[in-house]
């Protein structure tokens, strides 16, 4: 199939600063994946994972962080602090903030949606925060306009629609400090949501940051969850949604910061373009702000549709980032051989796999093999369910066709509904099994739709072809294993 040329890209973004130690005042959390072995010198965590050799005083260091102490004042202790939390094997924690309420200033962009909008505004007010109103040519601006005005808000008003994009963008120009915060009409931030936010960007290398987007009402695809980390592509966390979403202002060198070309997947694409331009980007799930979903499950639907076709777009400049899946081959053998039955083979398959790992681990660990066992066991058994729910996500319409074949409809049936019981497992809803799996099922049909669509809009097959990785690096690189050296013997 013939690729379309690639999506031009908005204005450019600046550059991150180098590398720069972790602050002091900052604390670190070891992410929940992180696991310590071969006597305590190998560390292992991450997303993707990650594989750090240690010294012993770096290995006193990171005791001390795990009792609560800061990170401390020596630049050395900062360096490996950055270290650990680039990798994602820790977590960093802000103890104090630079920053305030007065250095945010709230863009709002809205269309039709005045109660809304009073709703969000009376909650802003109450917290003192400047606030700049974006009118994206409403039926009735006048109504926006009135409401602003009555919360003393700023109002801009647009003579034509522009997406959500650009009326973002028109409300950035117009902000004289150094975070913007948007949030979108149909969103309440709760009290305090800003406290675990904005000491971040006591971070140079942060450029942004986003709350939780919940929503007690019903299933919502905007909320990543209660475990917080890195943003990134490929990442546990590889987007977050621009619903509710703290910027520097000074990271974008134009006048756009979003790409007003984009109607859907703006949000994915900055992440994505901040990251490759070095940024760091956190979510952060102690902080929360309420979403008001869609009027009712038809709607809910065609919005989950809508995202959907975002991807085949998004692919054109990202390629495969916005793969359904990233696995490796091995645990990807491993798994095909357990669904044909074949234990015998699949055992073989993991036990190459660690054999192979190993060689490449002698030299850098003192037990290769109990490390490449603990690797190989952990990512393949680890990486099963999110793997399935992601394919199955793009490629629901298939696996619904599958149900009507008798040689298929097993193997469909499971893959659609595996993923939505595990995830009412994990306690994201609070509804009963069955309602809760034919709205998971429901929700990955209708997103699966709009991927199939968006793929023929842009002439791609990208979002729906898993990326396999048959040599992924799982160790630091050199640079980062020296540096972790260099900086604790000092």
């Amino acid at each position: 199939m013939a690729q379309p040329r690639a999506l031009a890209p908005p204005s450019p973004l600046r550059p991150a600063p180098p590398v720069a130690p972790l602050p002091g005042s900052f604390t670190l959390r070891q992410d929940p994946s992180t696991r310590a072995f071969d006597g305590g010198t190998v560390l292992l965590g991450g997303s993707p994972l990650r594989l750090f050799r240690i010294s012993e005083r770096a290995r006193e260091l990171l005791d001390r962080w795990k009792n609560g102490a800061v990170v401390g004042p020596r630049r050395s202790a900062q360096l490996l602090a950055r270290r650990l939390a680039a990798g994602g094997a820790f977590n960093p924690e802000p103890t104090s903030s630079t920053l305030g309420p007065a250095d945010v200033t709230v863009v709002v962009p809205v269309r039709d949606r005045p109660e809304q909008l009073d709703r969000l505004l009376d909650q802003l007010q109450g917290e003192g925060l400047a606030c700049i109103v974006v009118d994206d040519a409403s039926a009735d601006a006048g109504a926006t306009e009135e409401i602003a005005e009555r919360h003393g808000a700023a109002f801009m008003g647009l003579e034509s629609n522009v997406g959500p994009a650009g009326a973002r963008n028109a409300g950035l120009a117009a902000v004289h400090g150094c975070v913007a915060a948007f949030v979108d009409s149909d969103c309440v931030p709760s009290d305090e949501w800003l406290g675990p936010l904005l000491g971040h960007f006591d971070d140079p290398v942060v450029a942004a940051v986003a709350p939780r987007i919940v929503d007690a009402a019903s299933r919502s695809s905007l909320d990543r969850g209660l475990q917080e980390g890195p943003v990134r592509p490929g990442g546990r966390i590889p987007f977050v949604p621009s619903a509710a979403l703290l910027v520097r202002t000074d990271v974008a060198r134009g006048p756009e910061l979003f790409d007003a070309a984009l109607r859907g997947g703006e949000d994915v694409d900055l992440v994505w373009r901040l990251h490759e331009a070095g940024w760091d980007v956190r979510y952060v799930p102690s902080s929360t702000v309420k979403h008001q979903g869609p009027a009712n499950f038809k709607a809910f639907l065609t919005r989950r549709a809508f995202y959907g076709t975002t991807a085949g777009p998004l692919s054109r400049r990202h390629g495969e980032a916005v793969a359904p899946v990233h696995v490796s081959g091995w645990s990807l053998l491993v798994w095909c051989l357990l669904l044909a039955r074949r234990p015998v083979l699949a055992l073989t398959a993991l036990s190459v796999s660690i054999v192979v790992l190993a060689r490449r681990l002698r030299g850098l660990v003192r037990d290769p093999v109990g490390v490449a066992t603990q690797i190989a066991g952990r990512g393949t058994t680890r990486s099963a369910l999110p793997a399935l729910a992601s394919l199955t996500r793009a490629w629901a319409p298939a696996f619904v066709l599958g149900l009507v074949f008798r040689r298929t409809r097993r193997a469909s049936a499971l893959a659609l509904v595996v993923p939505a019981l595990h995830e009412w497992a994990a306690g994201r809803q609070e509804v009963d099994p069955v309602r809760a799996v034919a709205v998971h099922v429901a929700d990955d049909v209708a997103y699966g739709t709009g991927v199939w669509i968006g793929c023929v809009r842009a002439r791609t097959v990208v979002p729906l072809i898993p990326r396999i990785a048959w040599r992924a690096r799982v160790w630091s690189k050199p640079t980062l294993q020296q540096g972790l050296q260099d900086s604790t013997d000092g």
